[in-house]
């Protein structure tokens, strides 16, 4: 499918030259530092993505390591072309509230151009995403949010859905569930953000990428049903240093996915105050994680005696997911306490999952769907424009309208996540089928979908 499209991007004089420089007067000229920072705020984020997968990889059984670590790394593949084609024209390009057109498919129109680019379309005071570094610094730095958001769903659906069924999910996800939820958040005139929208504080991701991960993970989870080994046999993690080393990973990717979203290092004014977003973010998503972190061992050692290593690890993405739509408007002390109670509450969600019997196998839901769910509240809580002029005042600063937005932005991201990942996997299900036999879940995934296998045959787990 994907290679059918290039070749009729190839075939049809819409690309132009994306690069073409006209020889009218030069143009002006990118900020070096701010572009510099872009392009390392979008490896941190790709990194995220490996360490997505040994995070989760270390929760699985050594004989689907393999394959969980796949669900992860193709989707550097898929979505790296898919957003070159059309995932960023969806989900940037001047279009409808609720999708953007179709003018900058195949990159067509996008180059190194600073400003101007959103010229002639509401609100008209808006000329760019970013006024200081390339247009095609913006566009990779948000594709590789595009590439980790649906990675995140694979934890839900570990060690039974067919790698085939998986990978045209992702696709068609990225496509009609993430581009979507990103136009209407963070595009100019999107339904919900703060160009021409109701002006919903998401900085870098609360409901675009783990409100809609998490919940599209529940229905998956619901509609794939349990694995077979659930819940009378399930196994422990097969290798915790893969979990921390994940969480690890996540921790120092999540400076870029968040301070980055500043898009600028400069420092700017907020009245009289002196402002610098990108610092802001940097240190509430540090404060966010370690408190979070804190608190889950701190519950861990008084509910069930011992605080755990996958507790730490856990605890710490928690208070990461909590912070990501606050990070660039609140203070460090409100970080804190936003790290605090995501991870209290998510702490919980995951017992009350376990209650229902719903085989989320690696809590996707209870901590990114719930964590960002919690996140958006507490950012309407506690944001404040001395950090952030750009932003808005919270529920603690007296814009009580605030909590109202950001609960519908909330319900809108709860809906298109959920209905369109149902309407996806139920014709994935009737076309090509979403589980492998039940053979080969029991004799595990990594030699039936892959044809390897992660460890030698000796220090596996596969039933003989």
């Amino acid at each position: 499918m994907i290679g059918a499209i290039t070749l009729l991007f190839l075939g049809v004089p819409l690309m132009g030259n994306a690069f073409a420089q006209t020889p009218a007067a030069a143009p002006p000229a990118a900020d070096t530092g701010d572009t510099a920072f872009m392009l390392i705020s979008a490896a941190l984020v790709l990194l995220m993505t490996p360490g997505l997968a040994f995070f989760y990889g270390g929760f699985v059984r050594s004989r689907n390591v393999l394959n969980t670590l796949m669900m992860s790394f193709v989707l550097m593949a898929i979505v790296g072309v898919t957003w070159i084609l059309w995932g960023y024209s969806l989900s940037f390009a001047p279009g409808l509230p609720f999708i953007g057109g179709l003018q900058w498919l195949g990159l067509n129109g996008v180059g190194l151009e600073i400003t101007d680019y959103l010229k002639g379309s509401n609100p008209p005071e808006v000329l760019s995403y970013a006024g200081t570094i390339p247009h095609q610094a913006f566009m990779i730095y948000q594709a590789m949010f595009a590439i980790i958001t649906p990675a995140l769903i694979s934890g839900a659906i570990a060690e039974r859905m067919s790698f085939r069924a998986y990978s045209l999910f992702v696709l068609l996800w990225s496509t009609f569930v993430y581009a979507p939820l990103a136009h209407m958040v963070w595009a100019k005139g999107g339904f919900l953000g703060l160009y021409g929208g109701l002006g919903a504080l998401d900085f870098a991701g609360g409901t675009v990428v783990h409100i809609s991960s998490g919940v599209s993970a529940l229905v998956a989870a619901i509609v794939l049903g349990p694995r077979k080994t659930y819940p009378d046999r399930l196994s422990p993690p097969h290798n915790v240093p893969f979990i921390l080393l994940g969480a690890a990973l996540l921790w120092f990717g999540w400076f870029g996915f968040n301070a980055g979203s500043a898009l600028s290092v400069a420092s700017g004014t907020s009245g009289n105050l002196v402002t610098n977003v990108a610092t802001t973010a940097f240190v509430a998503t540090n404060a966010a994680a370690a408190s979070a972190a804190l608190m889950w061992l701190i519950l861990e050692a008084s509910l069930r005696g011992k605080p755990t290593a996958v507790g730490a690890a856990t605890g710490a993405v928690a208070g990461l997911v909590g912070i990501t739509p606050a990070a660039g408007f609140v203070t460090p002390l409100s970080a804190i306490l936003i790290g605090l109670i995501t991870a209290f509450v998510c702490f919980y969600a995951i017992s009350f999952k376990h209650k229902l019997e719903i085989d989320d196998a690696l809590d996707t839901y209870p901590v990114h769907g719930v964590g960002g769910t919690v996140g958006a509240i507490l950012t309407a809580i506690f944001a404040t424009t001395q950090v952030n002029g750009g932003g808005k005042d919270g529920v603690l600063r007296g814009n009580l309208g605030e909590l109202g937005v950001e609960l519908v932005a909330i319900a809108v991201a709860y809906a298109i996540a959920g209905v369109g990942t149902w309407i996806i996997l139920k014709v994935i299900d009737a076309t090509v089928g979403l589980r492998v036999k039940e053979e080969a879940e029991l004799q595990g995934l990594d030699i039936n979908e892959h044809g390897e296998e992660g460890y030698n045959s000796e220090f596996g787990d596969r039933p003989t």
